[in-house]
């Protein structure tokens, strides 16, 4: 496939609103990814999307307007197993007064053990493996990828429908897993959907997580709020406020509706979690015990 084949993402609003309730010290954006410049960081042929440059830079604005101290910057697909961007963030990031940053990866099975020790020592505290869009490794290396990750704490961190894939099938690796985006559950499949009713009986088993992130990828709405997504963070966060943390998803690439703004996406927290000592656990607490701010 060549470049002019790949579809362009739309570029995130530049002028970020603070979002309208009083956002806990320690906040965590346990989701975001960082583009470019493409000449720098050259994306991989094999991908689903292109997206427009968002530096680090931006990101920092976006944080600071949002009130959020400490972050958790994941790999983004288009990149593919190449982790410069995130290492070099990483190393950029130790240097931004007040800010705390941590990271996700995504890693060829061929890693050697000096390699994911250098990526504990900079933050990284997982593995990604997208399974919807292109450029991530296979599910075939989940096992072997957990084995070797387990004795730093590292986790697995999944992007997938749970609707059409079966999380119990990894139940019993020897690490903890995430799941991106609420599990990219579409509303009108309802609460009682088989693989929605599976990743509940993960979370109170302790030893799974779910972000409340990315409600404008599953969503029938064009814009927010996003009120058909209510029960299905609700139900997360009402089954499992400990295992629950929050992110932005910036720059929001490759989704088919309107670009929502940053600050309305926050307030959409609120509506799910109305409690104020849950919300500062899912912002503040859980987060710290996950990556270990």
């Amino acid at each position: 496939m060549n470049d002019a084949s790949i579809p362009v993402c739309q570029a995130a609003d530049p002028a970020p609103r603070a979002p309208g309730f009083a956002v806990p010290p320690g906040a965590t954006d346990c989701h975001f990814h960082v583009f470019g410049p493409a000449d720098r960081f050259p994306y991989t042929p094999n991908r689903t999307y292109t997206p427009p440059d968002h530096p680090a830079e931006a990101y920092r604005h976006l944080i600071d307007t949002l009130g959020v101290t400490r972050c958790v910057t994941i790999h983004p697909s288009v990149y593919g197993t190449d982790n410069a961007i995130t290492e070099w963030l990483l190393q950029e990031a130790a240097g931004w007064d007040g800010i705390e940053m941590k990271g996700i990866a995504v890693l060829d099975a061929g890693i050697d053990d000096g390699s994911l020790r250098r990526l504990d020592k900079l933050g990284v505290r997982g593995v990604r493996y997208n399974l919807l869009f292109k450029g991530g490794p296979p599910a075939e290396e989940i096992r072997t990828m957990a084995g070797r990750i387990a004795e730093m704490g590292w986790h697995i961190q999944f992007l997938v429908d749970v609707s059409t894939f079966d999380l119990a099938t990894y139940a019993d690796l020897p690490v903890e897993i995430v799941v991106d985006h609420m599990g990219h559950m579409d509303p009108r499949k309802g609460l009682d959907a088989p693989g929605f009713a599976t990743l509940l009986d993960l979370l109170k088993g302790g030893r799974t997580w779910v972000k409340l992130s990315g409600a404008y990828r599953s969503t029938n709405l064009q814009h927010t709020p996003y009120t058909d997504m209510v029960p299905i963070a609700q139900a997360l966060a009402q089954t499992a406020p400990e295992r629950c943390v929050w992110g932005t998803d910036w720059p929001h690439p490759h989704f088919p509706i309107p670009m929502p703004n940053d600050g309305d996406l926050m307030d959409e927290l609120a509506v799910w979690v109305p409690d104020e000592a849950r919300r500062k656990a899912i912002l503040v607490d859980n987060p710290a015990r996950l990556y270990g701010f």
